[in-house]
């Protein structure tokens, strides 16, 4: 199964406290207000009641308010099955919040807005201060008919390993535990965007500040296309233009990010003595594990028990793609492939045992399939010259051949038309983006009449929670002026400095 097209993985999103107050003539759209002690409340004809939601891997909960919220799973069937929307609201800190809504969109394709929330609270901490925050899992994802299909649980299993015709095998078998309690074709962005506004004119038709992430960017996106006065800001975090053909670029974009990352290795004296050129080891060790893969026991990370665990050359793509994704992992790189050409792959393996956990709700859920097999799949173009990449051709390869196999929806004939608006725009990027590079955001920011775009400078995918981010995003929303926002402190980001042993990197 496809593992997190566009996963926003784990990121250590770092809390900001300060946020300036909105002046007096900004206070003039307020919704009514809610007792701080309130165990109830409706917003619009939607009725909320206090709620917990749990959190994954934890004891602990999320306090919030909760609707119950159902639409048609094919809106041209008035008759036909009904969808049971899980929908959550954290509420403001002020007892009178503004009317317009902030509403967190997330990755995947798949991941639960709900579940993934303690990852993004402390990012969107400064927006809490007048805003409630909706929280919507997408249908098809976390508890909202999430398309799970069994999975392959057994720690021997080469999970990165591409063998094309297990996926159609799979696949097969994914379709027929789905179609007993959903019709995939209708599990899209375009439908599922016409979820969000029938959630908007369920509470009343307030505005909403859209923040997308990663594939979330991509729903954002369409929702403003459709409903252009609905969204009174944005924010792009990692962003998928909709021009973007999901696949055909990630063997490409990760190459970038790997030399670029490893490049900093060799302008440091001590990185370059300990380990020389990674990608050049890396290369060395992918051929290894092509000719002879390798099998070996360890200890998992988190429980300790003993584990087992195969690699070869797809598998080893998979998890350094995965280390790419952020400025934590990315240091552990160049180690962990000098290591592995030792003989020792317990690094490699206890980290991939990490990430993979933290994309657990991605790994057995198909509802990524509906998208990329409505939207893309058609326009896929053969890359031959990927071949010789770290990743090569498999993604596209991979998707190819389960789309043989999974249904297809309706994409609108402007689907891929490039974004343009004159709602207040905010793009985010990180330089060493491994998924969603600069470029894209550029390439978005030529349709905004009213955008911007900042660049974290050393940083991965998914940045909205980095330094002084959570600030400028809070301000944004604030004062709607992109261009305006004093950005300087964007600067102060940087890379993390490979690790030379497993005490960190060289003072």
């Amino acid at each position: 199964m496809l593992r997190g097209v566009l996963a926003i993985g784990a990121i250590s999103l770092i809390a900001y406290t300060g946020f300036k107050p909105k002046s007096d003539a900004d206070q003039t759209q307020l919704a009514a207000p809610i007792a701080t002690d309130a165990k109830a409340f409706t917003l619009g004809t939607l009725r909320f009641t206090a709620c917990q939601l749990p959190q994954e891997r934890s004891g602990a909960t999320t306090s919030a308010f909760c609707a119950p919220f159902s639409v048609l799973e094919n809106r041209a069937d008035p008759d036909g099955r009904k969808l049971n929307l899980r929908l959550a609201l954290i509420k403001s800190d002020a007892p009178t919040a503004n009317r317009d809504i902030v509403v967190y969109l997330a990755g995947g394709p798949g991941q639960s807005a709900i579940d993934t929330w303690p990852q993004m609270a402390a990012a969107l901490a400064p927006l809490r201060k007048h805003h409630h925050v909706l929280l919507l899992d997408q249908r098809g994802t976390g508890g909202s008919n999430a398309l799970t299909c069994k999975s392959d649980d057994d720690e021997s299993a080469d999970r990165g390993s591409l063998d094309l015709a297990k996926i159609r095998e799979h696949t097969r078998e994914c379709l027929l535990a789905v179609e007993r309690r959903a019709d995939p074709r209708y599990y899209t962005t375009t439908v599922a965007a016409e979820d969000l506004e029938a959630v908007r004119q369920a509470l009343g038709a307030p505005q909403f500040d859209l923040i997308g992430v990663s594939y979330g960017t991509r729903l954002a996106q369409q929702y403003l296309v459709h409903h252009p006065l609905a969204a009174r800001s944005v924010v792009l975090d990692s962003v998928v233009p909709n021009q973007l053909v999901l696949g055909e670029d990630f063997a490409r974009n990760l190459e970038a990010a790997l030399n670029a990352q490893f490049s900093q290795c060799a302008h440091t004296p001590v990185c370059a003595k300990a380990f020389g050129d990674p990608y050049a080891s890396l290369i060395k060790l992918r051929d290894q594990l092509r000719a002879e893969p390798q099998t070996w026991d360890y200890r998992d990370p988190v429980t300790f028990a003993p584990a087992h665990r195969r690699l070869d050359d797809a598998g080893l793509a998979s998890l350094v793609r995965l280390f790419a994704y952020t400025p934590e992992t990315a240091a552990l790189l160049p180690l962990s492939i000098s290591e592995g050409l030792k003989g020792d792959f317990s690094p490699l393996a206890g980290q991939e045992k990490l990430l993979a956990d933290d994309l657990a709700d991605l790994s057995g859920n198909a509802m990524q399939l509906s998208v990329v097999c409505s939207e893309d799949a058609d326009l896929l173009t053969p890359r031959p010259q990927d071949a010789d990449t770290v990743l090569g051709t498999r993604l596209i390869d991979l998707l190819e051949a389960a789309c043989e196999i999974w249904p297809h929806g309706t994409r609108p004939a402007d689907f891929h038309a490039a974004l343009q608006t004159t709602t207040p725009v905010l793009i985010l990027e990180g330089e060493l983006d491994p998924v969603t590079p600069p470029r894209y955001g550029t390439q978005v920011l030529e349709g905004l009449s009213d955008g911007r775009l900042l660049v974290a400078r050393g940083q991965g995918h998914n940045v909205i929670g980095r330094g002084c981010i959570p600030k400028l995003v809070g301000e944004f929303v604030d004062k709607l002026d992109p261009k305006e926002l004093d950005a300087k402190c964007v600067d102060d980001l940087g890379p993390i400095p490979a690790y030379i042993d497993f005490n960190g990197s060289s003072p």
